[in-house]
């Protein structure tokens, strides 16, 4: 049986970490044609993880830069970007901010309000804690893996094309995955 603590990971002190948008990354996955997954990743530009002496006083908010998303397929990223989807003309930033964080054993759960399309609704990250390390140019780092799945639809992603055989182009369900290496700051 697993017990609920606040207790911060081990390893990880309290102070300002920042994220370090080169070594981290958010992508996300999408049934197309309801037979295959299309996968993509979408730029995180910045991010701050302000540790308190326990998770009751911890939190988590990050922006991700729309314009950069990227599927490696150049007329899909165009349509991704346009008024039919996420409109990055109007809405070129999305945003993540933790409202609460809760352990359970050797996993987290950061729950928050995401922001996609100007819409907000929120969400929760299921997380793993990586540990920490010092890096060669002596800065401590902290790693953590993040996933959810959002329904594309709440966040007003309704474009879609039905299919000759039945079923629809674009499915609802989207899968996220966050990878995350943050470096405490002085």
């Amino acid at each position: 049986m697993s017990t609920t603590t606040t207790a911060l990971p081990a390893g990880l002190t309290s102070g300002t970490w920042a994220v370090d948008a080169s070594h981290s990354e958010a992508s996300f996955s999408v049934r197309h044609a309801g037979i295959a997954k299309v996968r993509g990743t979408v730029a995180i530009t910045e991010g701050t993880i302000l540790v308190g002496e326990d998770l009751t006083v911890t939190s988590v908010t990050a922006a991700l830069d729309a314009t950069t998303i990227d599927t490696r397929d150049a007329n899909r990223d165009g349509h991704l970007k346009s008024a039919d989807f996420f409109d990055v003309e109007n809405h070129p930033t999305w945003t993540f901010a933790s409202t609460t964080i809760t352990a359970d054993g050797e996993d987290y759960a950061i729950e928050g309000d995401l922001t996609i399309h100007g819409v907000t609704r929120p969400v929760t990250l299921k997380t793993e804690f990586g540990g920490t390390a010092t890096d060669p140019f002596g800065n401590a780092r902290a790693g953590y893996s993040a996933s959810t799945e959002i329904s594309r639809k709440d966040f007003g992603l309704t474009w879609n094309a039905a299919l000759e055989t039945g079923g629809v182009l674009v499915g609802d369900t989207v899968k996220i995955a966050i990878e995350i290496s943050a470096i405490k700051q002085a």
